[in-house]
């Protein structure tokens, strides 16, 4: 590992713990940015310079290198999960509902950590150096929107890296794939509306949980009988709300869920049947339905000759190993800038027995060091080699 990185080990673990304290909200982000700009205003600022948009932030540290230089980029994502935290942790969430259960607290921490260690002049590379602290990634989205920026236009990255971290690896592993990664996905709201009254009058009610019910069973179907079973898709419906009280039929119902697709054109055909059956349902139980897809996430697709550099670059790495993964039907909006700006992705093992999005999340925070070391020394590589 990097000896300047080593040094610095506790500093970002303890930088980590306090973002972990505070998970905010897509584009409530706000005392999230503020640490971060306090951490950025202590480094050295000879060759840095700092842009917000919205609750983000854009750093740039500019190379030594004679112009045009190549610009390489790391995206961190900034937001927490509307989750109440259920971990051991001395340090936990000060947000009463809200908790870092995605490892965004990570991500962060790592980025600072590219800063910092770039940032000193022992370090300079001849490219440029942006790295990019996202808002909004559990939802509604913000990296199609930063794209669009002003505040990014003239400092896109001519290629990009982010990572993820993977409870299910152990310390050490990075794990990644020339191609597909994370899949297509789209949210899911479904109301229904019909004729609520007296449980002892159901005929005189259109019943709409009952209808809800119908329509979960039913959007299964969609999945084993109309895609095909070599490719890969899921819908999930992870809530269900109805109803007022136990002797009330209920007027109203509302589904929410999530839809992934390894393929585009399996994310038009899912919606195409999924409308097809509510007007099933609406004529069926004589009830009005409304579709909402809220968020909808580019599949993150890694640009081959890059991850296979990398991880060519990666094998017989000390400390780190290397594993080919298959894609995963996850979703992340890192997939907006791929679809624009040549990268990839890449899980780092994290060692919990506690899944992503899970209240017990507990991360291993070794992870933080190795993947500083890591990315500076790739980035380092990376600006030697002529184009």
């Amino acid at each position: 590992m990097n000896q300047w990185v080593k040094d610095k080990e506790e500093a970002l673990i303890g930088i980590r713990r306090d973002l972990h304290q505070i998970p905010e909200p897509g584009f409530e982000e706000f005392k999230t940015q503020k640490y971060l700009l306090d951490v950025l205003a202590g480094l050295p600022q000879e060759r840095m310079e700092l842009r917000t948009w919205r609750t983000g932030i854009l750093v740039k540290i500019t190379g030594t290198g004679a112009a045009p230089r190549r610009k390489l980029g790391y995206r961190a994502d900034m937001d927490g999960l509307p989750i109440e935290e259920e971990t051991g942790y001395a340090f936990r969430s000060a947000h009463k509902g809200y908790m870092h259960a995605c490892g965004h607290d990570l991500h962060m921490t790592i980025g600072l950590g590219i800063v910092a260690y770039f940032a000193e002049a022992e370090h300079a590379i001849s490219d440029d150096l942006i790295v990019i602290f996202q808002p909004a990634e559990e939802g509604p989205g913000g990296a199609q929107p930063m794209l669009e920026s002003a505040e990014l236009a003239d400092w896109r990255p001519d290629q990009i890296v982010a990572l993820h971290v993977a409870p299910e690896y152990p310390v050490g592993t990075i794990a990644t794939r020339p191609g597909i990664l994370f899949a297509n996905t789209s949210e899911l709201f479904i109301d229904l509306t019909g004729t609520g009254g007296h449980a002892a009058y159901p005929h005189k009610a259109n019943d709409m949980v009952v209808a809800a019910c119908q329509l979960v069973g039913q959007l299964q179907t969609i999945i084993s009988r109309n895609i095909d079973p070599l490719d890969s898709a899921v819908i999930t419906i992870g809530k269900i709300d109805g109803g007022t009280k136990q002797n009330i039929i209920a007027e109203r119902a509302r589904l929410e869920g999530t839809i992934r697709t390894l393929s585009a054109e399996s994310m038009t055909k899912i919606k195409s049947r999924i409308e097809s059956l509510i007007a099933g349902i609406e004529t069926g139980f004589e009830c009005r339905a409304e579709i909402d897809y809220g968020a909808n996430y580019r599949q993150v697709f890694n640009e081959a000759q890059l991850t296979q550099e990398f991880m060519g670059w990666l094998n017989g790495r000390e400390g780190v190993t290397l594993y080919e993964c298959t894609e995963a039907m996850t979703g992340e909006d890192f997939g907006y800038f791929l679809a624009e700006i040549p990268g990839f992705m890449f899980w780092l093992g994290v060692d919990t027995p506690y899944g992503l999005h899970h209240a017990k999340l507990e991360p291993k925070e070794e992870a933080i060091a190795l993947a500083v070391s890591t990315i500076a020394d790739y980035f380092t590589w990376k600006s030697e080699q002529v184009e």
